[in-house]
């Protein structure tokens, strides 16, 4: 097989792996100012999406412009989520350079989608194609790619430790190639209940000293576990976003969650915010968490929200995932102030943050990657690619880390 990396490599976002010039896996954006998108829009046979983050789904509808009408494979999480991220595109950038694609060609993909379960092999392109489950959100697949004479593993985005909302991975087929995400490659996350342990104890805190917790997530995957860890310790809490349509279809999905009914009583735990009549300016002084989008401060009701609550020290902003250079998320943390609303804004709340990753960290990823000892190693979706190949090299494996628009043969 040639492998084309069109995005995704030596770097996270805008993700595109092509094979053969035929199958195309993800196609996502990187998002930036301006956002950047794969270094070309193949015309391939058909199409294989790992999950819904925008970084591997947001330039999917640009695939069915023109006469193209490439099959579009997912699991049903996913599809709904592209559709989600892909209409919320539109209504923030339609009809600019920002927004590759029109209404027409999101309309498109609804009629080339077809869905695939965990462990149920299709065809697709020539391909032999199966998923597995990836562990990182619902609906997050590991992909193998068969042509007969070799099985090429494309690890999509994973985690290995479970979470409230999925469980880690466990699958681990065998392979001839793998292409691995390197996102935490050189990251030791804290155990999970340590960092969760820590989060409830803070926001108990300021809640019984009478202040509001701002609790800025990402609307998919992170924002459904936020409140399931309101919903187990009794958190009163707010949901407002996006975040609130992707809890409400992930309820249609039961099998793609560790535990759907914990997920439905963090639903009906947490009150969803209609942001009618003045409703988010009042709730800042209910004393409770409020989990909104958006999760780097770069948009949504955290605009509002956050202004709120600033100048009031006994209040907290907790961050809850990773916050990219030169986002208002990473300069709140950074310098106590923020951009928000094209004004910079000093806070005086308490700011904290908290590795809530769905991603594998280095343990993970040598953990998963000691499956495949023997087993040529690609590494892409990472910013120190290299780093890693190079530790991989050091341990014994065949592992290369190529540069976007480089293409390599498994």
């Amino acid at each position: 097989m040639d492998v084309q990396f069109l995005g995704g490599a030596g770097e996270i976002g805008r993700s595109a792996v092509l094979i053969d010039e035929s199958l195309l896996l993800d196609f996502g954006m990187l998002t930036d100012s301006p956002p950047q998108f794969p270094v070309r829009t193949p015309s391939p046979d058909a199409v294989v999406v790992s999950h819904g983050h925008l970084d591997h789904v947001g330039n999917i509808p640009a695939l069915v412009s023109g006469d193209a009408r490439p099959p579009i494979h997912w699991t049903p999480p996913t599809y709904e989520l592209a559709m989600t991220l892909a209409r919320d595109t539109l209504k923030l950038h339609g009809g600019t350079v920002n927004c590759p694609f029109t209404e027409t060609n999101v309309r498109r993909v609804t009629q080339v989608s077809e869905t695939h379960g965990y462990r149920e092999s299709f065809e697709a392109a020539g391909y032999e194609v199966t998923f597995y489950n990836a562990g990182h959100i619902p609906g997050s697949a590991h992909v193998l790619v068969d042509d007969g004479d070799t099985r090429l593993l494309y690890t999509g985005d994973f985690h290995t430790d479970d979470q409230r909302l999925v469980s880690g991975t466990t699958a681990r087929p065998g392979a001839d190639a793998i292409i691995c995400e390197s996102t935490y490659s050189d990251v030791e996350h804290e155990p999970r209940t340590t960092v969760e342990e820590r989060f409830v104890e803070s926001v108990e805190t300021t809640l019984w000293e009478g202040g509001t917790v701002v609790v800025p997530a990402f609307a998919i995957g992170r924002t459904q576990e936020m409140l399931l860890i309101c919903e187990a310790h009794d958190i009163p809490c707010y949901v407002d976003g996006m975040g609130k349509r992707v809890t409400e279809m992930l309820g249609q999905y039961p099998e793609f969650v560790r535990d759907a009914d914990a997920l439905q009583r963090a639903k009906s735990h947490a009150r969803f915010v209609t942001g009618k009549d003045g409703q988010r300016k009042r709730i800042t002084d209910q004393k409770a968490a409020i989990v909104t989008t958006s999760g780097m401060l770069s948009g949504g009701p955290a605009m509002t929200y956050i202004p709120e609550i600033r100048a009031n020290p006994m209040n907290k902003i907790t961050m809850t995932g990773y916050q990219v250079q030169g986002t208002p998320g990473r300069d709140l943390l950074e310098t106590g102030s923020a951009e928000i609303d094209g004004r910079i804004m000093p806070v005086s709340a308490r700011i904290e943050q908290y590795d809530f990753s769905a991603h594998a960290d280095r343990d993970g990823l040598l953990e998963y990657l000691d499956s495949y000892r023997d087993t040529p190693v690609v590494v892409n979706h990472g910013d120190r690619c290299g780093a890693f190949a190079d530790t991989l090299r050091e341990n014994g494996y065949d592992a290369t880390a190529p540069e976007v628009g480089a293409t390599v043969t498994v």
